[in-house]
């Protein structure tokens, strides 16, 4: 458990000290829905649902987030925020290639590192990665084991989520 532990909180800290300026940027992107007359659409895969499940059904809902289905008609007042596991999931990489088409801003969050040869990377208006590669703690065997990859979307939500409704907060407040 004290091993689990210490792996966990080493990777948050590297989110939140490595993606910090990203996480910031996606806030940014995704408040401008609120502030305009567009919505936050969620759009996540495999386990990154739990951030769907959170901002939707959580205690704290996020305020003008709704969840992606094919069937939405989206405009270019839309915020989407894609959340996948790894950058090379084909429905993702089709999905932000619509997206681009259509001109319709979108944030991405996924562990691959954003490099030259990241398209999901390279599409997306704002880019989160995780860095979770490989198991965070050695198995049985020496294999790598324990990927929380929903864990570290469910803290960068938090985060990006904190920061939307910090800069709410401020709009409301220059309107008073």
């Amino acid at each position: 458990m004290k091993i689990l532990t210490t792996q966990i909180r080493g990777l948050l800290e590297r989110i939140a000290e490595g993606q910090d300026e990203s996480m910031e940027e996606t806030a940014r992107l995704l408040a401008q829905a609120l502030v305009g007359e567009g919505r936050i659409i969620l759009t996540a895969f495999d386990e990154m649902e739990a951030v769907t499940a959170t901002a939707l059904d959580g205690v704290e809902p996020m305020e003008g987030a709704i969840r992606y289905t094919k069937e939405l008609e989206l405009t270019t007042a839309d915020r989407v925020w894609l959340l996948v596991r790894r950058a090379d999931h084909p429905a993702a990489l089709e999905l932000a290639r619509e997206l681009a088409d259509q001109f319709i801003p979108f944030a991405v969050l996924a562990a691959d590192k954003e490099e030259d040869d990241n398209e999901l990377a390279s599409l997306a208006y704002t880019y989160i990665s995780t860095g979770l590669k490989k198991g965070l703690i050695p198995g049985p065997t020496g294999e790598r084991i324990v990927q929380p990859h929903a864990l570290a979307a469910l803290f960068v939500y938090e985060a990006v989520k904190l920061s939307i409704d910090d800069m709410l907060a401020d709009e409301d407040d220059e309107l008073l």
